[in-house]
């Protein structure tokens, strides 16, 4: 804890640098751990698909449906969500989400059919809606704007690192078997009631505002919360009218922000909720090995994140960098498709360099489009749509391989829509811009 006295000589002589430090050593962790838990939760259907299919008769069809109605209900509930967040306050209402989601996947071991299977993926949907664009809306209230684009590259991290671990500790928790339930159970029940058990670290930790943060002194609340209202002042100085949500969502470019997110969300849980299906064709694995097996790609798909990030941060033009990753995507996701099972992975490991890339680089593009004020409605209005992929890729792969028995078909689906995507990017790099890089609202204006 640092001193309240500001010009002691061991402390930092500008408040501003020492109070962004300071934010970041103490959220940025946390939220990476929150995010891991949320993605192994929101994710870990994709191990149980053979057990369900042998305990409770859920077919392919059955199973993918179920797997995609999650973002259904996720899409319904985000906007309202993040409203309700600057309401509350994001202490209360990130802990609230952390509690409801937890419960939920805890009920996800007690399902007995496609219909208790449906419900309950419905329910974990709503209950997670609005922790993505609270986080983001957090950055917003907490940190200035040229220091959001890093933290969000962290945070995202903690989706690449969740795949990671989240193969590897739900096979071996899915070994356990005793007291009546199966291994599969056992793994939402524990799972679950591990996000249960961080949401009560979340309510101490965390604070709804800088001028509630007792870790900061005085001078650092003041220069962060100065800086903030700064900015916005900037922003505001360049409308000629103050942007309203409801105007800027008439905006044809959020349309194809929603577009854009929407294909890559459609490339990683088509990925993300097959994947273990295609390893285990490449030979008898049992669960924990199925795990190992599926790191990989996200182990690889780290490694890419920041290789882009950097060159990106180095060589500018963002929109461009968000394309080639994209075309590699659909690259490997055309390959995917084309081959056995082995070929398949190693496919898809190259695919997973491009659509995870693709979605830590885009978040900055919407962010310096948006003024500040609205914020946060819109991005819970593009997470969402564009989390509506995670409808369609596993249901339309299910409905693929339950009718054809193959999901080739749908693999190159994924590809021709990374590719519509990369062409999306360059049409909204053609917006006007103001002089700060900022692209204009033109919410309310006439021409």
């Amino acid at each position: 804890m640092s001193s309240s006295t500001p010009d002691r000589a061991d402390e930092p002589t500008n408040p501003l640098t020492s109070a962004v430090s300071k934010i970041k050593w103490h959220i940025l962790p946390l939220f990476v751990v929150m995010f891991i838990v949320n993605y192994i939760d929101r994710v870990n259907i994709g191990f149980v698909r053979q057990h369900l299919s042998a305990d409770l008769g859920i077919g392919a069809a059955a199973y993918g449906l179920g797997a995609g109605l999650f973002f259904v209900s996720y899409a319904v509930f985000e906007v309202p969500s993040n409203m309700l967040l600057q309401r509350f306050g994001a202490k209360a209402w990130l802990t609230r989400i952390m509690i409801t989601w937890g419960l939920a996947a805890v009920g996800m071991a007690f399902v007995r059919g496609e219909t208790s299977f449906y419900i309950m993926r419905l329910v974990l949907g709503a209950a997670e809606a609005g922790f993505f664009p609270g986080v983001v809306f957090y950055f917003t209230r907490w940190l200035p704007s040229n220091q959001r684009g890093r933290a969000m590259a962290i945070f995202l991290s903690g989706s690449a690192l969740a795949s990671v671990l989240s193969g590897p500790i739900s096979g071996a928790l899915m070994l356990i078997d005793g007291m009546g339930l199966h291994g599969w159970q056992w793994m939402f029940l524990i799972e679950g009631s591990a996000s249960v058990v961080l949401a009560a670290f979340v309510w101490f930790w965390l604070d709804s505002k800088p001028r509630d943060a007792k870790w900061l002194t005085r001078a650092e609340q003041d220069a962060i919360i100065d800086e903030i209202e700064r900015e916005q002042v900037e922003r505001d100085a360049s409308h000629t009218v103050k942007p309203s949500t409801w105007s800027l969502l008439r905006d044809p470019q959020i349309l194809i922000f929603c577009l854009i997110y929407f294909s890559v969300s459609l490339t990683i849980y088509g990925a993300t909720f097959w994947l273990p299906s295609i390893i285990r064709k490449m030979g008898h694995f049992n669960d924990f090995q199925v795990g190992l097996f599926n790191s990989i790609p996200w182990i690889i798909s780290i490694a890419a994140m920041y290789v882009f990030a950097m060159l990106a941060a180095r060589f500018k033009f963002q929109q461009a960098w968000v394309a080639v990753v994209l075309i590699i995507a659909a690259l490997g996701m055309y390959a995917a498709g084309q081959g056995r099972a082995v070929f398949s992975f190693v496919a898809i490991c190259f695919a997973a360099m491009g659509f995870k890339a693709a979605s830590s680089l885009f978040w900055p593009i919407p962010q310096g489009y948006l003024d500040a004020r609205i914020a946060a409605p819109v991005i819970a209005l593009i997470n969402s749509l564009g989390n509506l992929g995670g409808f369609v890729a596993p249901a339309t792969f299910g409905f693929l391989e339950q009718k054809t028995g193959s999901i080739e078909g749908g693999l190159t689906g994924l590809a021709a829509m990374s590719v519509v995507a990369a062409a999306l990017v360059f049409f909204a790099a053609m917006k006007p811009r103001d002089g700060r890089g900022v692209m204009i609202a033109k919410a309310g204006r006439s021409h």
